[in-house]
């Protein structure tokens, strides 16, 4: 079925006609998507949906969002933000120079909720890849997602009774009321740099707001992929999170807010 596409002249130019032509006829666009903008569920068989190719050095990757939240267009990001596990696109690499295209690299998941520790709702992020992590470097199968951030002084948990400690360094920037990114130390104690960044801020409910400026800091959990998946409401994603963790798939810490 034809997908209710929209694929700007500065996108065609970047992926070809041909390329272009089979989205528009619906053989390689998705039915349902996460808008890169907004980060809700999409379909584009239903509504108008526009392609935004980002590219970097070497890479691209087309996105989708709804045409309500961006314009079909090119963006271009550094190769750092757009590969590995630090990018937030959701989407689907694109053949402009086959020898240059990474295939099935993952994607974080990002997802705000409140989390109820000790009678006290508290701000958290929910963080899980689409695809296993391996480390830099290392050649064959495997996920390093968790054992990465341990080294990087997230804790593991079995339970969620308490509030993870505090991991000095890191933190969460929000910005007039919008989530930006996960910061965390730069190399020989530089300035901080983007763990994660999202393309387009995301919003954060009035709640989770109010939380977060309460008590200055954002509880980060990590899961590798599969443990946690995409939870429609928080009760749901902290039973999610609970089995997780008794599972010994969860890693968690308090990150300092910054901004307001």
């Amino acid at each position: 079925m034809p997908r209710m596409l929209d694929v700007s002249d500065d996108v065609r130019a970047e992926i070809g006609d041909d390329e272009a032509d089979r989205l528009l006829a619906g053989e390689n666009a998705p039915g349902s998507y996460d808008c890169t903008s907004c980060r809700t569920p999409g379909d584009s068989e239903q509504e108008r949906t526009s392609t935004v190719l980002f590219i970097g050095d070497e890479t691209a990757v087309l996105a989708f969002a709804h045409a309500t939240c961006l314009p079909s267009q090119v963006v271009q990001v550094t190769e750092e933000q757009l590969r590995g596990a630090v990018r937030s696109i959701s989407g689907d690499t694109v053949d402009l120079e086959p020898d240059k295209i990474v295939p099935e690299q993952a994607v974080l998941g990002v997802t705000s909720g409140l989390v109820l520790i000790a009678g006290e709702l508290h701000p958290a992020l929910v963080v899980e890849p689409t695809a296993p992590i391996v480390r830099p470097g290392a050649t064959g199968a495997g996920d390093d997602f968790l054992p990465l951030l341990i080294e990087q002084g997230f804790m593991p948990l079995t339970a969620i009774e308490s509030v993870p400690s505090v991991l000095h360094g890191w933190s969460v920037l929000l910005a007039m009321g919008q989530l930006h990114a996960v910061l965390q130390p730069g190399p020989s104690g530089g300035q901080p740099v983007a763990w994660w960044q999202a393309h387009q801020p995301l919003q954060v409910t009035d709640g989770w707001r109010t939380a977060a400026n309460k008590h200055q800091q954002v509880l980060m959990f990590a899961a590798p992929v599969g443990a946690i998946g995409r939870q429609p409401r928080e009760d749901l994603l902290r039973d999610a999170l609970d089995k997780a963790a008794a599972n010994g798939k969860l890693v968690a810490a308090a990150l300092p807010l910054a901004g307001t």
